[in-house]
């Protein structure tokens, strides 16, 4: 009973510490997070008693109220800070570390049939983002943040950052100085598309220089056979009427 009470008091103090919109403990107790660690570590002592119904039917009643589901079956470490939670999941066999932060609608799940070990290891320190899904008996080491949406199908090392669909390394951080090197750039798809529009007016200038210097040298072609024509005239009184050439040989462009 004095254990239980000590890792509900660290619990409160772990979101009152992460959460800047708990202001009290009594609001903490209104948190569905917390509301659903601490039944869920009674249909764990239960599930360790191989009761074999009344552990999933709290967890069940739990989800009902909570919107967060975690199977009796799994494991989960000290100081565990849900935020909000609604759409959470975690399966049987998951084993969560200690000093984790899941946001809402992450899933620690299986990706098939599977019996014995098949769904992941969260280490210590990690923190998984908004919608993530992280897939299969798969161990995300210490201090490895997980951004949202990302779908993790393979092992994360520790002190690193996955991203993406399927989610991938891009980025590792020294837990001593906090220094982060980059493994990958993040896609820029505006700056590519800035990049391409510029490239493609270069081009578009250049073509227009090449016409009007090869008008230009069609003009003074004109001129000079209009010379002849006209015995010593103005060799430029035809660039009047140069509307008419321009037409015709911007047809054939």
């Amino acid at each position: 009973m004095r254990h239980w009470w000590r890792l509900v008091r660290e619990d409160i103090r772990t979101i009152l510490h992460n959460d800047p919109a708990a202001r009290s403990i009594f609001e903490v107790l209104l948190y569905p997070g917390f509301q659903a660690v601490q039944i869920h570590r009674l249909t764990h002592w239960l599930w360790g008693l191989n009761l074999p119904f009344i552990p999933r039917l709290l967890s069940q009643i739990t989800r009902f109220f909570t919107g967060i589901e975690i199977h009796p079956g799994a494991t989960i470490g000290q100081r565990l800070f849900i935020d909000h939670g609604m759409g959470i999941v975690v399966g049987e066999t998951a084993i969560i570390g200690d000093d984790v932060v899941m946001y809402q609608g992450v899933t620690l799940g299986g990706t098939g049939k599977e019996t014995g070990k098949r769904h992941p290891t969260i280490g210590n320190n990690v923190v998984i983002g908004v919608g993530a899904k992280v897939l299969g008996a798969i161990t995300i080491g210490d201090g490895a943040r997980i951004g949202g949406g990302a779908v993790v199908v393979k092992p994360v090392p520790a002190h690193s950052t996955a991203i993406g669909v399927p989610a991938r390394v891009v980025a590792t951080r020294d837990p001593q100085t906090g220094q982060t090197n980059r493994v990958e750039m993040l896609p820029d798809p505006e700056g590519a598309m800035l990049r391409s529009l510029h490239e493609s007016v270069q081009h578009l200038n250049q073509r227009v220089i090449e016409l009007e210097s090869a008008m230009g040298s069609q003009a003074y072609h004109i001129a000079a056979l209009s010379a002849q024509r006209t015995n010593g005239d103005d060799p430029f009184d035809c660039l009047d009427d140069l509307q008419s050439y321009e037409m015709h040989y911007a047809d054939g462009i």
